[in-house]
């Protein structure tokens, strides 16, 4: 296929998605049977149309799912805080994954999403080359669109490289062809994407429209970006591939943490976001219900464009008894939440065994659903006397549909919507939020050895969440503050399972473990709770996980791509 074919497919394909991801707003363009190449730079509502279809990208990973995995929160069910309830695949295809490192291979890498990423790559190139030669538009309203596509094209990097590392570099459509070009190193690949992040935050404004690219989206995506480039620098120390180009140089790890730093102060200090007093409140609104702390999110509109999230992890009496229940929280995040005068909880203490859910933090009432707990008007019963929602021992059924850890998810819940079977779910997803990036600046002033500063603003974040500040003062007791507090903030946001891959420590913390429930048993007016295994064998993280393969298929059509050492 040449060129302009290609071209004249594309076009097609992204305003079709546009059409759908805008079907409510009232728009008139060119029926899609008279598209062609020129249409696109002489019509502005095309080109807006075009680049809508661009953002739909940004659907692709919502609600922590993942191309090929399938499931709202497979990317903290691949870490400690999720637990998947099948055996089988399919609704069960995590729990196959992380019971086998040996599952991952060149031939089924298990994360595979490069065809799809060069695939959005590609048509974000075409658009860009169209943009600065083809269309009319002034050059003010170029500038702003190649800040906006730069923006997507950095965030699918990202994703390519968090998995792969070291990846094709397609700069515009005269590299576009992927079939003969060969890896960039993975500081080489870092350095692309702050490239183009650093063009969208220097040439677009303050605020945007919902769910577009702005300097405080831009900047945002930036302190994520430098700051995986600066964890990498720091704790990979080429110790677990002998891949040339894997790894990054210790040496930079400051100058990325600087950047991370640097970029997220600018959106903190724009004043343009807020941290929520009402934490819960962030993950259950809708398209009119705005809140600022959202800095990027994903808008559904009933009845045309919705998603299922409630049917999949609702308890199964929200539906008459009919709910997936994919995944539920482990015991490992739940005992993670503090009590609410910011001391640790314990089984140990026997104040907190006696009434393990009094008295602990707001997120985690804004995030966990437990025994006892207050939800649409009845109270949950999480025991293994209720058949219909209470405990069920993982492994004893195949399609469980109810918990195997003595827990439901209440993050991104809809409390309101009590008829999701038919109406389905319309609650936002939020990509960027302002509570990640007081932690990515917590981080990257730890990085850069400010640990006082790091400290401060840690306890911003948690004096928002009704917590009392901290202090620490090394680089050890930093990143323990620091991961705490990202697996309670961030829960089921996706982000787990990456953080524990860039500070090198998921073949510590995933490898040869087993996760753990509470099974809850009541007689009479007791109560009592057992800790018991929601894995019926160890997990499997291997060294080499670090680095998955470039899928055998991509490797084979391209005799210029090498595959990625130790695969």
């Amino acid at each position: 296929m040449n060129f302009k074919a290609k071209f004249k497919y594309t076009v097609l394909a992204l305003m079709s998605s546009s059409l759908i991801s805008l079907n409510s707003c009232d728009i008139e363009v060119v029926p899609k049977t008279r598209f062609f190449e020129g249409t696109v730079w002489t019509d502005p509502t095309v080109v807006e149309l075009y680049l809508n279809g661009l953002y739909s990208e940004f659907k692709t990973f919502q609600f922590g799912v993942f191309p090929g995995l399938g499931y709202d929160n497979a990317m903290d069910a691949l870490a400690d805080g999720m637990k998947f309830t099948s055996t089988v695949s399919g609704n069960g295809t995590v729990n196959i994954l992380i019971s086998n490192a040996n599952q991952f291979s060149p031939s089924s890498v298990g994360l595979n999403y490069w065809s799809a990423g060069y695939n959005r790559i590609r048509r974000i190139n075409e658009f860009i080359d169209g943009i600065k030669h083809k269309s009319t538009l002034s050059e003010t309203e170029k500038i702003k669109i190649e800040a906006e596509s730069r923006f997507i094209r950095a965030y699918v990097y990202h994703w390519l490289a968090k998995i792969h590392g070291s990846v094709v570099i397609l700069k515009d459509i005269n590299e576009y062809d992927v079939k003969d070009r060969q890896r960039s190193s993975e500081a080489e690949v870092y350095d692309f994407m702050i490239e183009d992040l650093k063009f969208a935050a220097a040439n677009l404004g303050n605020t945007s429209l919902a769910g577009r690219a702005n300097k405080g989206t831009a900047n945002a995506l930036l302190s994520r970006v430098a700051l995986y480039a600066g964890s990498i620098a720091k704790y990979d120390l080429n110790q677990f591939n002998t891949d040339e180009l894997t790894g990054i140089p210790a040496s930079r790890a400051k100058e990325y943490y600087k950047i991370s730093a640097d970029a997220a102060e600018a959106v903190i200090s724009s004043g343009v976001y807020q941290l929520e007093s009402d934490f819960a409140s962030v993950f259950n609104r809708k398209v009119d219900e705005s809140t600022k702390e959202a800095i990027l999110r994903t808008d559904f509109v009933a009845p045309q464009v919705t998603h299922q999230y409630d049917f999949g992890y609702a308890p199964p009496r929200d539906n008459n008894g009919n709910t997936m229940v994919y995944g539920v929280p482990t015991a490992e995040l739940v005992d993670e939440f503090e009590m609410a005068d910011g001391t640790k909880f314990s089984w140990s203490n026997a104040a907190h065994a006696a009434n393990p859910y009094e008295n602990r933090e707001p997120r985690f009432y804004a995030s966990i659903l437990y025994h006892g707990a207050a939800w649409k008007g009845r109270t949950l019963n999480t025991s293994v006397e209720d058949a219909q929602e209470g405990f069920s021992q993982y492994g004893v059924l195949a399609e469980p549909r109810r918990t195997v850890t003595g827990y439901y998810t209440k993050k991104f819940l809809d409390p309101r919507n009590t008829n999701f079977g038919v109406n389905r779910s319309s609650q936002s997803w939020i990509e960027l939020r302002l509570g990640e990036v007081y932690l990515n600046l917590a981080e990257a002033k730890a990085g850069l050895e400010d640990y006082s500063g790091s400290a401060a603003t840690l306890s911003i974040l948690r004096n928002a969440r009704k917590l009392n500040s901290i202090n620490y003062n090394t680089a050890a007791t930093a990143l323990a503050a620091i991961e705490h507090e990202r697996m309670v903030e961030l829960a089921f946001e996706g982000h787990r399972f990456w953080d524990l891959r860039r500070w090198r420590k998921a073949h510590i913390t995933l490898n040869n473990r087993r996760v753990s429930g509470h099974r809850v048993e009541v007689v009479g007016q007791n109560v009592s709770y057992t800790t018991v295994q929601a894995d019926d064998r160890d997990r499997s993280f291997t060294g080499r996980l670090y680095y998955l393969p470039i899928p055998e298929a991509e490797v084979q059509v391209n005799t210029a791509l090498t595959q990625i050492k130790g695969w």
